[in-house]
């Protein structure tokens, strides 16, 4: 009895016209050859199981093979090729990166490169997964793969090439494999299939490869194990039994269940593959894929993206012509949601069995929402509200009443009485109400502009400021303001207030007639001031008579502060105070070489 090869070895390629799907990398390399170009150092990378130890293998066997074709393909007849085929020739040298990634291990592939090939032209280095090797062996192997011996190739496979560092990367040619088509994969395990006489449907192998996803040893694998299961038929029904995919079948009763509205129908087709052993995530995410194609059919110019068995391409085309889009989209939504919520719930069932009631009434809430006359959901805004107003009616002054009003001006300061001011204050108020309540009941005239005016004009007459201030303002001088400020100072502690510290510790120097400066020495005393600046000008423009008095605040930071009594010392005036008193204390800090943390 033969000894069994699975197909993935027994039908490895061994030129490079054979390769599955990687037609831009063998043609390079073939011209390479025939050119006589060839890089010191190739790094091959992509997914797995799409050839690149593969193509590496027949790299290594072309470059040494004596008699090379015009193509720059390997003779497989020569001393070199069988030898290689056979598995002893001595010019080719494999290293497994993932299980030798050591620095060592680079140390002796290092050594091994110096020595010439004792027949052919080069000695061949693959090293597969390099992307395994520590940082320490990738260094130890920079300036070998950057300057070899003339005879020395050095071909890198790797499935990540994002982890190589780029002093590599910028050491190498690299070459990237693609994934393997659907089409490239079928052509293939049929030719195969027809080699070791198998029967084999057309769909089945389109359903391996679309499982295979790209990768020619998966698919390889797949059918293996298809074959060995059905003693050697190939069949759409086992293939789907054996993968565990659910046919297309319920995915197309289930939409029809869905346009229809039939729950009833949906949930016993549910149930019908459930007892078969699909699990809901399973069964979502397939009729997630199954709704994307119908979305592809939709229009042609997309069409070529249908994964589908050709056997069912006219039935999906079909099906999405009688189907709108918008239903297909929301329910593409609402099961997306549903598989990433799917691990949360606690009964798996009825997260799928909601699912479904979802779809089977959708079309209902999507024609409800369009429809302009049925309910539909609308976002409350709050509308502003209305209201009545009264029409403003001009005020018009009499000549006399004015003239009364601007006879006696209310002067702070000017040696009017505060009782004699709140009585001329109570007796315009009164004035004033009397017109108001006169002219409501009169109609707007037209003069009332001019009266506004002359009220304007006798106003600016009287000297005011608008505030019921006198105009004359008392000049200051240092000793009156230095006794209004201690005043404040008095009123802020009295209060509590931490600023009248600050506010005593601060220097005044007069600057004119109307302004002042307030010297400080820190920055806690400027920010105190600052924020209690506008209370204290207005005390002082009472208490001095001085409506323009302002003052502004400067910072000395070398002026010695004015400390006032009672103040308790700070850590760093305690020590000092405490070296004046004691010198020796100074001296024993500065023999230990002590810091203070003051």
């Amino acid at each position: 009895m033969d000894k069994f090869v699975v197909s993935a070895r027994k039908y490895r390629p061994q030129t490079f016209d054979t390769v599955v799907g990687q037609s831009h990398i063998t043609t390079t390399l073939k011209n390479a050859i025939k050119h006589n170009q060839l890089a010191h150092a190739f790094l091959f990378c992509g997914p797995r199981g799409v050839g690149k130890t593969t193509c590496a293998r027949i790299l290594a066997k072309t470059i040494n093979c004596e008699n090379q074709s015009k193509e720059g393909e390997a003779c497989n007849k020569c001393q070199s090729c069988i030898s290689f085929n056979e598995g002893t020739s001595l010019n080719i040298h494999e290293l497994d990166a993932a299980s030798n990634n050591s620095v060592d291990d680079i140390r002796t592939l290092v050594d091994q490169v110096r020595f010439s090939p004792q027949a052919g032209k080069y000695k061949v280095y693959i090293i597969d997964e390099v992307h395994m090797l520590s940082s320490s062996a990738f260094n130890a192997f920079l300036k070998t793969l950057e300057e070899p011996p003339s005879f020395a190739i050095f071909i890198l496979a790797t499935t990540e090439k994002h982890k190589i560092l780029p002093t590599i990367l910028s050491r190498c040619q690299i070459f990237d494999f693609k994934r393997i088509t659907n089409n490239d994969t079928v052509q293939h395990l049929q030719e195969i299939c027809e080699k070791e006489e198998i029967k084999a449907e057309k769909a089945a192998l389109q359903v391996i490869a679309q499982k295979s996803e790209g990768c020619m040893r998966d698919a390889l694998s797949i059918m293996d194990k298809i074959v060995s299961f059905t003693n050697g038929k190939l069949n759409y029904q086992n293939t789907l039994e054996h993968l565990n995919i659910l046919d297309a079948d319920y995915y197309f009763k289930l939409i029809d269940c869905m346009v229809k509205q039939d729950l009833a129908g949906a949930m016993l087709l549910y149930d019908d593959i459930n007892k078969k052993g699909f699990e809901g995530d399973l069964v979502l995410n397939g009729f997630a894929e199954f709704i994307r194609n119908l979305l592809v059919c939709k229009d042609e110019k997309v069409a070529g993206l249908l994964e589908a068995v050709e056997s069912f391409r006219e039935k999906y085309i079909s099906t999405a012509k009688s189907i709108a889009p918008s239903l297909l989209i929301s329910a593409l939504n609402i099961i997306n949601e549903a598989e990433i919520n799917y691990k949360a719930a606690r009964n798996k069932r009825l997260h799928v069995e909601l699912v479904i009631i979802k779809l089977c009434y959708l079309r209902q809430a999507i024609e409800l929402a369009a429809d302009a006359g049925g309910i539909s959901k609308k976002k409350i805004v709050e509308s502003s509200l209305a209201f009545r107003t009264a029409a403003i009616r001009p005020l018009k002054v009499e000549r006399q009443k004015a003239e009364v009003r601007s006879r006696d001006p209310i002067t702070i300061g000017s040696g009017v009485s505060s009782q004699q001011s709140e009585a001329k204050l109570v007796i315009e108020t009164s004035v004033l109400k009397e017109d108001t309540e006169k002219y409501r009941s009169t109609e707007p005239q037209t003069s009332k502009l001019s009266a506004l005016d002359k009220i304007r004009k006798q106003v600016k007459g009287n000297g005011n400021n608008g505030n019921g201030n006198s105009a004359i303002n008392t000049p200051i001088d240092l000793e009156s303001l230095q006794v209004a400020w201690n005043e404040y100072v008095q009123k802020l502690k009295s209060e509590k207030n931490p600023a009248g510290t600050n506010f005593e510790m601060a220097e005044l120097k007069l600057q004119d007639d109307n302004s002042f400066i307030a010297i400080v020495t820190n920055n806690i005393q400027l920010r105190f001031i600052e924020q209690g600046g506008q209370k204290a000008s207005q005390f002082l423009r009472e208490k001095l008579h001085n409506n323009l008095l302002e003052f502004f605040i400067v910072m000395e930071e070398n002026k010695e502060e004015k400390i006032p009594a009672g103040t308790p010392l700070t850590s760093r005036e305690q020590f000092i105070k405490m070296t004046e008193r004691y010198p020796l204390v100074k001296e024993l800090k500065d023999r230990l070489r002590l810091e203070l943390d003051y």
